[in-house]
């Protein structure tokens, strides 16, 4: 087997990254980027869908404008590009290496937002507006998704905020179930940015990365009046930045695991205290199905608020009429019976009583079914075949295929693994693409990456037992790390001048657990075989190494699991960051919390 680059034990620890260089023109007051914090399926899909768009559109399509005519426009364009990419510099400067609230450190001073939202003016706007806020460890982020989609459906006018982000910054922030413009994300930013470095000081200092985040939120809601604000919790949930809101409509708490343990607490119900905090009085709630000890701890919050709190259960295919839902993976079932509840609600608390589904058992209005069944959030669960390869290969289709996936805890990678073992076996790819036809001849691979503050032992064995039982089992797995070149947030932004060094130890040490899970039968302790793992010094040596293994063995379909955490906040956690090549327009971020 070619090893296509490469390292593995033995190797030296640290290597250069080859980059291209820019030079790009220092702004006054700008500051300095700082390193984020990105997601590998995100990363692997903006270098995918930026791949397959570059073939899009011919090169003879410049001929159509004449140089006279594009000069004005290039300017406008540069210079606007120029002052986002100043936003994004100043959004750097908002990010700490403080550790993020919690019970611990007094909420890391949480009551400073109440003095922001004086600052902004926002404190009318918000009490105005009609939220439902969703905390949650797994599928808080699809349960926003569904519920926005469903409300969107009936006609209402949809603001959603979610984090991360997992190309551009403006991706947080959805109206009408479409990211928030250039033009209004920088006439918002710019006015909360100016009021808040008028009036901060040494007592108040500018809010750190998330809370600013939120606090533009609210901003951007309420300046377009949207008729209801669907907010995502960035992490916990008593103390997160989102938890400003004093009388949301409804409240809704997702599946909770172990995660953030360090800062939420090392048990389920320490965890489910912290998510509960969202809970308010005179406010419905309702979760997902939960454990015995994180369901006890809800409900003790909740009886102390004098409040229901409902379980809502997982959506049964058959309420669809034959649709599927916008979102892939068995467990999307459970978000969606959650959001149904949440949209059902947030109906019923606004007078629409006659839009409500009329029971559990009888069909979903239509209205509802085109909401789930519409729903997109890239990242999660999502397919994407790789256009370079594929448009190679004229006489069939997909032959590399990357299933990509946030997972980030144990729970998440069973779910992955499940999801994945099932798809590949029914060989399924995007409808608008036929199937893959290489004469049932495949490799499943595994791409994986994770922060050092994780336990891979946590994680991995998890991943191997779950894809066993499902009767699939990888013949590669690689390792890449989670640094990179690329420090800003946005989607357009200039490699660095010099290239910097990539410590691989961490990569090598998860091929070190990978190799003892898969020879523990087999009595070998400390295994590193390059015929079953390899370590790369950047994702797009490893995506090319897969390309190249492809086109020497046409015959082979190679489906790539892209299987890695969600990444947290850059403040007490590893900062996270992956390579990407020289062209500027497929490099992303993906950022979280303060």
């Amino acid at each position: 087997m070619r090893h296509c680059g490469a390292h593995h034990a033995g190797t030296t620890t640290y290597l250069p990254t080859t980059t291209s260089t820019s030079s790009s023109r220092a702004r006054p007051g700008r500051a300095p980027p700082m390193p984020h914090p990105p997601l590998v399926a995100a990363r692997l899909c903006r270098r995918l869908l930026c791949s397959s768009s570059r073939g899009l559109f011919p090169h003879a399509m410049a001929s159509s404008f004449t140089a006279a005519a594009a000069a004005p426009a290039a300017q406008q364009a540069g210079t606007q590009r120029e002052e986002y990419e100043e936003v994004l510099g100043r959004l750097s400067s908002l990010i700490t290496q403080k550790v993020r609230a919690h019970t611990g450190n007094m909420g890391n001073q949480w009551d400073l937002m109440e003095r922001y939202l004086q600052i902004l003016e926002l404190e009318e706007p918000i009490a105005r507006m009609k939220v439902i806020h969703v905390a949650g460890t797994k599928g808080k982020g699809s349960t926003c998704t569904f519920t926005e989609s469903i409300l969107r459906s009936y006609g209402f006018r949809t603001g959603l905020f979610t984090s991360p982000h997992l190309m551009d910054v403006r991706e947080r922030f959805r109206l009408d179930g479409v990211d928030i413009s250039e033009e209004k994300f920088l006439k918002y930013f710019w006015w909360c940015w100016n009021k808040l470095k008028e009036k901060t000081d040494d007592d108040t200092p500018m809010p750190a990365y998330f809370r600013f985040m939120a606090l533009l939120a609210f901003k951007i809601f309420s300046a377009e009046q949207v008729d209801v604000a669907v907010l995502e919790v960035g992490l916990g949930g008593r103390f997160d930045a989102t938890n400003v809101v004093k009388a949301p409509v409804v409240c809704g708490i997702s599946s909770l695991g172990y995660d953030h343990m360090e800062i939420l607490g090392n048990t389920l119900r320490e965890i489910a205290g912290e998510k509960a905090g969202i809970f308010k009085k005179g406010v419905p709630a309702y979760t997902s199905p939960q454990s015995e000890e994180a369901m006890a701890s809800l409900k003790q919050r909740a009886s102390e608020l004098g409040i229901s709190l409902q379980v809502s259960d997982p959506l049964k295919p058959h309420l669809l009429k034959d649709q599927h839902l916008g979102l892939q993976g068995e467990h999307q079932y459970i978000n969606a019976g959650l959001a149904v509840a949440l949209a059902s609600t947030w109906l019923e608390k606004q007078g629409h009583v006659e839009r409500m589904p009329l029971n559990r058992t009888d069909p979903l209005p239509d209205e509802f079914i085109k909401g789930l069944s519409s729903a997109s959030l890239q990242g999660r669960a999502q397919i994407v075949p790789d256009s370079q390869v594929n448009s190679e290969e004229k006489d069939r289709d997909c032959s590399v295929v990357f299933y990509l996936d946030g997972a980030h805890s144990p729970e998440s990678m069973e779910i992955c693994a499940t999801w994945f073992s099932r798809v590949t076996k029914e060989d399924r790819v995007p409808s608008s693409m036929e199937q893959s036809r290489t004469g049932g001849k495949s490799r499943k691979i595994l791409l994986f990456n994770c922060m050092s503050v994780r336990d891979p032992m946590r994680l991995l064995p998890h991943l191997v037992d779950t894809s066993t039982q499902n009767g699939l089992s990888f013949d590669l797995a690689l390792f890449v790390p989670n640094q990179s070149q690329y420090n800003k947030l946005g989607s357009n932004t200039s490699a660095p001048a010099e290239p910097e060094k990539i410590d691989l130890s961490w990569q090598l040490s998860l091929q070190s657990v990978w190799e003892k899970l898969l020879h523990a039968d087999k009595g070998v302790n400390g295994v590193n075989s390059s015929e079953t793992s390899q370590v790369f010094e950047s994702l797009p040596l490893a995506i090319e190494c897969l390309r190249k293994m492809a086109r020497e063995d046409p015959t082979t379909s190679y489906q790539t699991c892209a299987a890695t955490h969600r990444p947290s906040s850059l403040g007490s956690r590893a900062q996270e960051r992956l390579p990407w090549p020289d062209n500027s327009e497929c490099r992303g971020s993906h950022h979280h919390h303060d």
